[in-house]
């Protein structure tokens, strides 16, 4: 190729060939450097950068997984820009010459579309645009922050404190049940020469930094600041809104699928558009689920205007407090009270016009065009669709449709904190126990939290038991827990305490308790989890942990790892073996509480990773926690790092050859003992006897048959707050 240059002159400068070639190279380098306009694709150095920490370079994994967060936020920002630009650029008409097939002048407008996209991004980028399509893996690593997790370890390698932090804080918040990471801010957290200001989000939200800011000026009653703060949630919400729904217009999902049905061109076409249309609908929920979270902010942005319309009229500013009623009618077009508050307001305000706003308007009015046409898809070509909103007009649902929907709002009216009560699916064997949380607080499938099981009283009194069965040399041996050197473990299983019981070494009345308490659990888990069917119990087991002395600083380790009870849990291979030495025979487990009087022992759920924490729960007297017993419900303890924590352990199978054959003893023993005691009781009265005594507590209640119970709803992490213990009986030994 010739280079074309101006005649030469007599004060023109001379350059040769080689020069020039030099001097093109130059450019060529200078473009494809970071610091150009060039953006290497993430997903490599990504890739370079994990080899590289896996080496311990440190610097060069640091650097590495810095510009590939960098390209990542580089390439978003350009997806989205794009996205705009072109859509002004190449917007469609809806008009068309009459003489023109309607294909032509659709098909010319996706044309241009294209390669409006690919010309502005491959300006943006530096380079063709396919180069950065990256695998469903890698784009889930970026989504939940994973290179900060690496960038943390890395930066703590190279003694960079300030910049640890702030990335294991970054990673953190979006992965608030991660162990490791848990243990690790810690650590952060009582290292000299960190600053509370370095534990920093480098990833956070505006919208969300706002909006919790307005939520607790409401919540003050500093309605002033309330309204600044949620009105900038707001903005910054409708912002992230429209950068999520730029970043929808991606590849189809499942393209072997795709292939393997050979679509046609139509056919194609509408699943790729129903594809996009149902990510720009769930952009919502992704707007309204704060990082770290599971569950989103039911109706956030329509609450947005319930809340400002009330700040607003405590201000004084009733025009605005009247646009924010009106603008939330948009979305419950028959909400009673804020049709009634208009009026008011309207009052107020004599002849001045009340409008909703016009960006709500016409975000309500493409989101309906929107749902039309995915509820049309669902309806003719097959499609599935979970409507992310709750307002969505009944009359757009399919007939088909409109019972699951309204079963799905029903689900997600119940999923939602301080709804009130909700009765339990079956009535539980006893009066008076409340469900604190079910599965669905508990974030997992057959667990349920229940309270009030024991009185204070009660409690009181096998604590007892457990106190004077340790000073025995028999069954209670306080020594070393098999799982952790820091704490003193302790068991004593029925039999044993109804034969100290029978040595006068306990309180007899005590050991009985042990049995009831028991006996009164087993009714309430099979009332719960399998009504109808009989559950026996496979082992029983009293347990108490202790911290031992002077042994708990920097502690990091658990009192009991996380385990699964009928299965041997496979982390790495994501499954549970149910397979011998695990007691396969089991299916359900519980753990009834004694006490709280003690530092840490809280139980705690994880996927089956072992390290994503989904639930926890705090142990107190009469709590208790059942759940099924397979690999669906990972658990383990978090360590006892002061005082001693006691709790009953139980577990049970449906298989009647697996049935406890010590329990059956000890209920054998109690029979005699009770037969004794009514032979003595009836020559008492024989003789005139004495009054019996009232030292010893009172029975469990006795069971009413299928009586209907309380039943109570709290947030997902309220005052059980999180964490309880979960006892293994046999695995203790």
């Amino acid at each position: 190729m010739a280079l074309r240059s101006r005649p030469p002159s007599s004060s023109s400068p001379r350059f040769s060939v080689p020069f020039l070639l030099l001097l093109l190279l130059s450019i060529l380098l200078f473009l494809s450097s970071p610091s150009s306009g060039h953006l290497a694709p993430y997903d490599a150095l990504y890739a370079d950068g994990v080899r590289a920490y896996f080496a311990q370079d440190w610097p060069r994994a640091a650097e590495l997984l810095q510009r590939c967060l960098h390209s990542y936020s580089g390439l978003q920002g350009a997806r989205r820009e794009c996205q705009g630009a072109c859509q002004g650029q190449a917007g469609f008409s809806t008009g068309r010459p009459p003489s023109r097939p309607w294909e032509t002048g659709f098909f010319e407008r996706v044309l241009q579309r294209a390669e409006c996209l690919e010309e502005c991004l491959g300006r943006r980028l530096g380079g063709q645009p396919s180069l950065h399509r990256a695998s469903a893996q890698i784009r889930q690593d970026f989504e939940e922050r994973e290179p900060y997790n690496y960038l943390q370890i890395a930066f703590f390698k190279l003694k960079k404190l300030d910049e640890a932090v702030s990335s294991a804080h970054t990673f953190f918040v979006a992965n608030p049940q991660h162990l490791q990471m848990r243990e690790d801010m810690e650590k952060y957290r009582r290292m000299a020469g960190v600053k509370a200001e370095s534990f920093r989000d480098l990833e956070a939200m505006p919208h969300w930094v706002a909006y919790e800011a307005g939520i607790q000026h409401y919540k003050a009653d500093d309605y002033q600041q309330a309204v600044t703060k949620l009105e900038e949630s707001l903005k910054e919400g409708l912002l992230a809104l429209e950068d999520c729904r730029a970043l929808c217009e991606g590849p189809q999902e499942d393209e072997e699928k795709a292939e393997e049905t050979q679509l046609g061109l139509y056919e194609a076409i509408a699943a790729h558009y129903i594809q996009v249309l149902k990510c720009r609908q769930k952009c919502v929920l992704d707007i309204a689920t704060k990082p770290g979270r599971v569950s989103s902010t039911e109706d956030f942005i329509p609450s947005h205007f319930d809340l400002l319309q009330f700040a607003y009229e405590r201000t004084g500013n009733w025009a605005l407090a009247a646009e924010c009623a009106a603008t939330y009618l948009q979305f419950y077009p028959s909400d009673g009270a804020l049709l009634e508050k208009l009026k008011q307001y309207q009052a107020e305000l004599g002849d001045v016009p009340i409008a909703a706003r016009e960006n709500i308007r016409h975000y309500v009015e493409r989101s309906l065009m929107e749902k039309k046409l995915i509820y049309y898809a669902v309806e003719h070509l097959g499609e599935t669709f979970n409507d992310p909103d709750s307002w969505t007009p009944e009359e757009l649902i399919p007939e088909s449709m409109k019972e699951k929907h309204k079963e799905d709002q029903e689900k997600q009216r119940l999923k939602a904190p301080d709804v009130g009560e909700q009765e339990p699916r079956e009535p539980l064997a006893f009066e008076g126990i409340t469900i604190t949380m079910d599965s669905q607080q508990l974030n997992g499938s057959q667990r349920v939290v229940l309270d009030r099981v024991l009185t204070e009283s009660e409690c009181k009194d096998i604590l007892r038991l457990a106190k004077a069965a340790g000073g025995t040399e028999g069954g209670y041996r306080g020594r070393r827990s098999p799982h952790t050197p820091h704490e003193k473990f302790e068991g004593l299983t029925v039999l044993k305490a109804l034969q100290l019981a029978e040595e006068s070494t306990v309180n007899w009345r005590d050991a009985k308790l042990l049995l009831q308490a028991s006996e009164k659990s087993r009714k309430i888990v099979e009332s719960y989890f399998t009504p109808g069917k009989d559950l026996y119990f496979s082992f029983t087991h009293l347990v108490c942990r202790t911290a031992a002395e002077g042994e708990q600083e920097s502690r990091m380790d658990l009192s009991h790892p996380v385990h699964a009870d009928n299965c041997l849990l496979d982390p790495e291979g994501n499954t549970c073996w149910r397979e011998p030495p695990a007691y396969i025979y089991r299916d359900y487990s519980a753990i009834l509480y004694l006490n709280d009087d003690f530092q840490g022992g809280n139980l705690f759920f994880t996927e089956m990773d072992a390290v994503t924490v989904t639930a926890e729960v705090r142990p107190k007297c009469g709590r208790l926690v059942a759940f099924s017993s397979g690999g669906e419900n990972p658990h383990g303890v978090w360590a006892v790092t002061r005082g001693r924590r006691c709790a009953i352990a139980l577990w049970y199978t449906l298989l009647p050859e697996h049935a406890e054959q010590e329990r059956a003893r000890a209920e054998e023993l109690m029979r005699q003992k009770e037969a004794e005691q009514e032979q003595s009781h009836s020559e008492e009265e024989e003789h005139g006897g004495a009054e019996p005594s009232g030292a010893d507590s009172p029975e469990p209640p006795t069971p009413k048959g299928r009586a209907r119970s309380t039943s109570q709803r709290t947030r997902s992490n309220s005052d059980s707050g999180i964490q309880s213990t979960r006892l293994r009986a046999r695995d203790e030994f």
